[in-house]
């Protein structure tokens, strides 16, 4: 169908205004997948939260609840954009985008599918890592421009908190990169289709990697229990406490994307990506690629909720200590066994 797509294009247009256009279409079709998933995202936190606590959830607007938070996304939309005084209305207006966009960017380089992947960069693991560390940008831009004591504690902690946690992030994908050699997502999955995922080839330093790889990720999105960065019951909202209306949904649906993104890294990485379990891709022709990629992904967002809801928050020192004492030495000591383990296979293979 793509294919199809981009045939009928060239065939009614010149090639530079089709390409443009097929970059138009790409994009509006991201913005749909982005607006779509993180309201969704929001819904199945709170059916999830629900169920945890022996309650129902939404259940008014639309069958089940369903079009909730369609009504909650038409209620901010409508709701007066309120600030205080002595803001610093550039930086304060820019920091919203500046973490959406981020977000938006880093949605490109995955493959849903094998044909269903907009931007396959050789460089995708580092790509990744380099644009999901510039969303906290936009987090100091808001909590500091924002002209409130609360705000910019919280927007401090994010940073301190991304700084520290983006260490272990990175070192558990290079755990898994030494694995595959290399760095692009289409061939970390190549990798996977013969040997099966990488969590079961790379043995124990793998399931290592993969969980800390969880832990930092959910530190990453300012998530319980490391929601430290918009802790309510001492902060308000943290560092969006200034914002209200579309800005502060800004922030709101930019959590859910990136937890998104963290579980779409865990899938391609640790579990296949778009292949099917057990390798029965072939077998089932007729199953959407995509839909695995999913279902994968779902469960590993389940997990991540499944954190908020059992685990009480740390405090700011714990959050830290947690990190430098305990995650990085453990991350350390793991990357250099999986490199004495993809050297033993090598001599072996020689």
């Amino acid at each position: 169908m793509i294919e199809t797509i981009h045939d009928w294009l060239y065939s009614i247009m010149p090639e530079g205004a089709a390409s443009i256009t097929e970059m138009v279409l790409i994009a509006v079709v991201y913005l749909a997948l982005f607006a779509v998933a993180g309201l969704y995202l929001v819904l199945l936190e709170r059916k999830v939260a629900a169920w945890f606590q022996l309650r129902l959830g939404p259940n008014r607007v639309g069958p089940f609840g369903l079009f909730q938070t369609m009504a909650d996304a038409l209620k901010l939309v409508s709701k007066e954009l309120t600030s205080n005084d002595r803001i610093d209305k550039f930086l304060y207006n820019l920091a919203p985008y500046f973490v959406i966009v981020t977000a938006l960017i880093a949605l490109a380089v995955f493959p849903f599918s094998e044909q269903l992947q907009a931007f396959d960069i050789n460089i995708g693991i580092f790509f990744l890592l380099a644009v999901s560390s510039m969303g906290v940008i936009g987090i100091l831009l808001g909590g500091w421009s924002s002209n409130n004591k609360y705000a910019l504690i919280g927007a401090i902690r994010s940073g301190v908190q991304t700084i520290s946690y983006e260490l272990s992030v990175g070192l558990s994908l290079l755990t898994m990169v030494l694995l595959t050699g290399s760095l692009q997502l289409s061939e970390i999955i190549e990798v996977q289709r013969t040997g099966g995922w990488l969590i079961l080839q790379g043995h124990i330093p793998a399931v290592i990697a993969f969980m800390i790889f969880m832990i930092a990720g959910t530190a990453e999105t300012n998530r319980a229990p490391f929601d430290l960065v918009e802790a309510e019951s001492e902060l308000g909202a943290g560092f969006h406490t200034e914002y209200s209306g579309m800005k502060f949904a800004y922030f709101f649906l930019a959590e859910f994307i990136n937890m998104f993104i963290i579980a779409s890294i865990a899938v391609v990485v640790f579990f296949g990506g778009w292949l099917s379990p057990f390798g029965i891709t072939d077998e089932i022709t007729w199953f959407p690629q995509f839909i695995w990629f999913l279902i994968k992904v779902l469960g590993i967002i389940f997990l991540m909720m499944w954190f908020r809801w059992t685990f009480p928050r740390l405090r700011i020192d714990q959050l830290l200590t947690l990190e430098w004492k305990y995650l990085l030495p453990i991350n350390l000591v793991n990357i250099v066994i999986m490199a004495l383990i993809v050297w033993q296979n090598f001599i072996i293979k020689v």
